[in-house]
């Protein structure tokens, strides 16, 4: 079974966020089950230089004014092919992958997706620049969207999946696009891409894909209501049969606290006293009180309202107080930046802020920390509770979807133990008050040592690793070809 992945960031060497790490997890647990995976990635300035080797295959034709190049070499740390998409005037710039450095997106995003997409579905037609053709696209959010559409107008007989990593976010852009990017005039209406008006990358994925899949099995479900669905709700009730929820994994070798080469010191879940030590040179490196006595909460995450770190914002006062330590990395909305960032100069010693992007401070975050919090609005798998889990790091989360799929909560029974099943701390309700009751029973746990450690112990145990869900998507990819 062949497979082209086709995804606008992968890890290590363009991340935004979740799809990153999936992207580079995920075609690397495909490839122990047999599958010949390919992937194919734009080629952001630096790029190129980041990988080993790389091939020029030849160029494309893939609009009536875009000739690209493409190169192949090997996703870095492992011997699958990365197909690279050369066109230095869309994608050598400065910024991040969809936004320019005054953080505003890119106003030619329609056309630098639109060739992804584009070059994702020649390449699944007999072409001249390889015999390797797949038998199925595996297409990731809105940037793909236009792949299946593509397929189908080259008469591809490939087949394609779409899979939803966060519905929020769409590609939605002006009609006019449809000239430039060579979308049929015709499929222009509700039966088609068009959204509103739009253009939209997330419905041409959702309605020509031959199947859907998004990140966990709760938020399958939650999409198809008017408060998750984002207008999307009906398509995806009249898909329902051709919609799987798979949850996310993690890559347990990147992220594993027994040998973490970003931590100071190494620990398990039989051996946990290291896991003290990472916390105080953790406290030492961001200029953090020692001698506190309440747990120490981490949060790394995009600050935003969709996260709801305004509700950890807002009773943040009253944790401070009990004597809790409050470590953030993020960034994202201004004034919510600004909020955190005016609580670290209110409170020096007990907050620390760091603004931006930090791989190896966002392990340390991870380990050193007693408790993480997500109180998440909508979370459509979310990967950091997981990492919490396998760092003994307690997560604190929202009950909504992969949140509530991959966190079990629970409360302390009559004979001062914890249920075995418990891994974390669940909100039963999404705002501030529930927030806050809900963290003084993290910090109420936390100060029995006894059961803090049994419920370290119970969240390390947890498999968090992609092989479950691979084999998952395996099954899923030999039902739609039939295998």
């Amino acid at each position: 079974m062949r497979l082209l992945f086709v995804t606008s960031e992968i890890f290590p060497l363009i991340k935004t966020g979740g799809l990153a790490d999936v992207s580079g997890a995920l075609p690397a647990a495909l490839a122990t089950t047999g599958l010949d995976v390919q992937i194919l990635l734009p080629a952001y300035r630096g790029i190129l230089a980041q990988c080993d080797a790389p091939r020029l295959l030849g160029s494309l034709q893939a609009f009536h004014d875009i000739r690209c190049e493409l190169y192949q070499t090997t996703l870095p740390g492992t011997d699958i092919p990365l197909l690279l998409i050369d066109y230095p005037a869309l994608y050598d710039r400065e910024g991040g992958p969809y936004h320019h450095p005054q953080h505003g997106e890119w106003q030619d995003n329609p056309l630098r997706f639109g060739l992804l997409s584009k070059v994702a579905a020649m390449l699944s037609v007999p072409n001249m620049l390889q015999p390797w053709l797949p038998d199925l696209v595996h297409c990731n959010d809105w940037q793909s969207g236009l792949t299946p559409y593509y397929l189908q107008q080259l008469a591809s007989p490939a087949k394609s999946l779409f899979s939803i990593h966060n519905l929020a976010f769409q590609g939605n852009f002006h009609a006019d696009w449809r000239h430039r990017l060579m979308l049929s005039e015709q499929d222009f209406q509700p039966a088609g891409y068009e959204f509103y008006g739009h253009l939209s990358f997330m419905k041409a994925g959702l309605y020509y894909a031959d199947a859907l899949a998004t990140v966990s099995p709760t938020y399958a479900k939650e999409i198809q209501t008017e408060q998750f669905g984002f207008g999307f709700q009906g398509l995806l009730q009249h898909r329902t049969d051709d919609l799987t929820g798979i949850l996310n994994g993690i890559d347990t070798q990147v992220w594993d606290p027994a040998s973490d080469p970003y931590l100071p010191a190494h620990y398990t879940s039989s051996a946990l006293a290291n896991k003290k030590l990472v916390k105080q040179a953790l406290q030492a490196e961001l200029g953090l009180h020692q001698d506190a006595t309440g747990p120490l909460l981490g949060v790394v995450s995009r600050l935003t309202h969709q996260k709801g770190l305004d509700m950890l914002a807002d009773i943040a006062h009253e944790l401070l107080a009990s004597g809790c330590q409050l470590a953030v990395l993020g960034s994202g909305e201004p004034a919510l930046e600004q909020q955190y960032l005016a609580l670290m100069r209110q409170y020096p010693g007990q907050v620390v802020v760091t603004i931006g992007y930090n791989e190896p401070l966002s392990h340390r975050i991870m380990a050193g920390t007693d408790i993480f919090v997500m109180p998440s609005r909508f979370e459509p798998c979310g990967l950091n509770q997981m990492y919490g889990l396998r760092y003994g790091t307690i997560p604190l989360v929202a009950n909504t979807g992969g949140l509530a799929d991959s966190v079990h909560g629970g409360a302390v029974m009559a004979d001062g133990t914890l249920p075995e099943t418990m891994t974390g701390l669940v909100m039963p309700e999404n705002n501030p008050s529930t927030l806050l009751v809900t963290l003084r029973q993290a910090v109420h746990i936390y100060a029995n040592s006894g059961q803090w450690q049994q419920l370290q112990k119970q969240a390390m145990r947890q498999d968090v690793s992609w092989e479950t869900s691979a084999k998952h998507y395996f099954e899923l990819y030999q039902d739609l070809l039939d295998i």
